[in-house]
């Protein structure tokens, strides 16, 4: 997988300004903040042979760390792209660079953060559960710790991709 740091594409940006820039996060995510040349397409509803781009061209993609861009990378190599390249780092490492970004004015909580909120609460109620009705409720715990166990092996959180498709993730905030 072809990769380029923040600072090497904010470079070619500057001579390239109309190059290819997706941002695979969520849209309230993108709304947030994000690197002023990109255009979102969640990595849910990424279907890359509809985005009229050249097969041949590099297509930049970033996310909110490079977990997302990678797997977006994957599906953009799979329908031919040749060029794929994922931005180390992500947003985070963008920002980290102090390089130029666009925020909007609304706070939201990542995917991320929204994942540990509900796996985190799942199971504490299930440990309250199985200490106050039933022991049987001890397995929704135990359900979450080995999802999250799967999900720390294979990159794949389904949780995640749930949480994804909620509706407070699609909408817009107002800037």
């Amino acid at each position: 997988m072809k990769t380029i740091t923040p600072i090497e594409l904010q470079k070619l940006l500057t001579t390239q300004p109309s190059a290819s820039v997706i941002d695979e996060r969520m849209p309230v995510e993108f709304a947030e903040v994000h690197v002023p040349q990109a255009r979102s397409v969640p990595l849910d509803e990424l279907k890359p042979s509809s985005l009229q781009l050249q097969k041949d061209q590099p297509v930049y993609l970033l996310c909110r760390s490079g977990q997302r861009a990678t797997k977006a990378a994957e599906k953009f190599a799979k329908e031919g792209f040749s060029q794929p390249i994922v931005v180390e780092g992500g947003t985070l490492a963008w920002i980290e660079s102090n390089l130029s970004v666009t925020r909007g004015a609304v706070k939201v909580i990542s995917l991320e953060r929204q994942v540990r909120i509900v796996a985190g609460s799942l199971v504490f109620v299930g440990v309250a559960l199985g200490w106050f009705v039933d022991r049987g409720f001890y397995g929704l715990s135990a359900f979450v710790g080995a999802g999250l166990v799967f999900a720390g092996i294979t990159d794949i959180c389904s949780m995640g991709l749930l949480l994804a498709k909620m509706p407070w993730n699609k909408r817009v905030p107002p800037q």
